[in-house]
């Protein structure tokens, strides 16, 4: 039997841009035991996923090195045929190198990918303008096939059962925060969209229990019935399940987009400072992206954001229109492809 062990200890949404990789070995390697490393705190994102024999954790805040270390030893004793490293830090990278895998592959931004068996380009701005999950896909194309798979969380039964009592009328998610404040769109414009979304729909606002101040500030600051707080309340399975049942679910640029695309559920992704360009845009069949209408000096500002805009204007987010976001309540999916690899 052939195990396979995937490193990405990031973000919540690069777990998500990762699972192709779980759903594509598990196709060509049905019987293997493959195994995912993750950072504490997103754990429960593969919790009872049917694919993955062990989800491995990394506390990144207590004792980040001791348990980096004592890590590296329980993969050297597991005896991985091949280690895949989704990530390009370094701390990941010395797992990898160090492993005793027959096989190392990560992308070559890492710091010890010259100690990979084999490592591949990760760029993007390249011509391909591929998305990070064929990024992702690319570290297994020589030993699989150029076949694409996309992202997909599992729920499970329960966490259906617990969201249904939500989902028994017409509704809309929204997430309204971010990481990154140049990736969020700002709380007033949401505030104005809410109010013209029309009459009928129940609006629920998703997120961590960190977003609650967010959310209870737009809350109080709209006009309307039916929207409810729901962030730091349901797990993170459980709002992934709500959002496949919605009629639109509006996102930033981060990992709530990440969430409807392992759904296909309907999404409209918001764009302030960075681009879909840079590959990691939704993926769902009904699929929009909402940014500012005309070209700006200044965008993109960076790939990942801003804990404030440079410019000091914000216009990439202030700009866009309430009428962008409420146009896709009733279009059909967009023309946004994948490229062929």
């Amino acid at each position: 039997m052939q195990k396979f062990l995937i490193i990405q200890t990031a973000f919540i949404g690069d777990v998500v841009l990762a699972t192709p990789l779980v759903e594509k070995l598990h196709a060509w390697f049905p019987d293997a035991q493959i195994d995912f490393l993750l950072r504490k705190g997103n754990e429960s994102l593969l919790l009872n996923h049917p694919l993955i024999h062990e989800v491995m954790i990394w506390n990144k805040k207590q004792d980040k090195l001791k348990h980096l270390f004592q890590l590296l030893l329980r993969i050297r004793r597991t005896k991985y045929d091949k280690v895949i490293n989704v990530q390009r830090f370094a701390a990941t990278g010395l797992l990898t190198a160090f492993s005793s895998a027959r096989e190392t592959i990560g992308f070559d931004k890492n710091p010890f990918s010259f100690l990979f068996s084999g490592k591949i380009p990760h760029d993007v701005n390249g011509a391909g303008n591929l998305h990070e999950t064929q990024r992702n896909l690319q570290l297994i194309r020589h030993f699989t096939d150029q076949s694409y798979f996309r992202p997909i969380l599992y729920p499970a039964p329960e966490d259906f059962a617990f969201v249904e009592a939500y989902s028994e009328e017409k509704f809309i998610t929204l997430s309204p925060a971010s990481v990154w404040f140049t990736k969020q769109y700002p709380s007033p414009q949401w505030i104005s969209f809410i109010n013209k979304i029309p009459a009928g729909y129940s609006i629920f606002l998703l997120g961590g229990a960190t977003d609650l101040p967010l959310c209870e500030s737009i809350q109080k600051a709209v006009k309307r019935p039916l929207l409810e707080i729901l962030a730091g309340k349901l797990s993170f399975l459980q709002s992934a399940a709500l959002m496949a049942k919605a009629e639109m679910n509006y996102v930033n640029d981060s990992a709530p987009m990440h969430f409807a695309s392992a759904m296909n559920a309907p999404v409209t992704a918001v764009y302030c400072s960075t681009i879909p360009e840079f590959g990691f845009g939704p993926l769902s069949d009904s699929r929009h992206i909402v940014q500012i209408e005309s070209p700006l000096y200044c965008r993109p500002c960076g790939l990942h954001g801003y804990a404030s805009c440079p410019e000091g204007h914000f216009r990439c987010a202030v700009e866009i229109k309430d009428e962008q976001l409420l146009k896709t309540l009733s279009e059909g999916p967009d023309s946004l492809l994948l490229h062929a690899d």
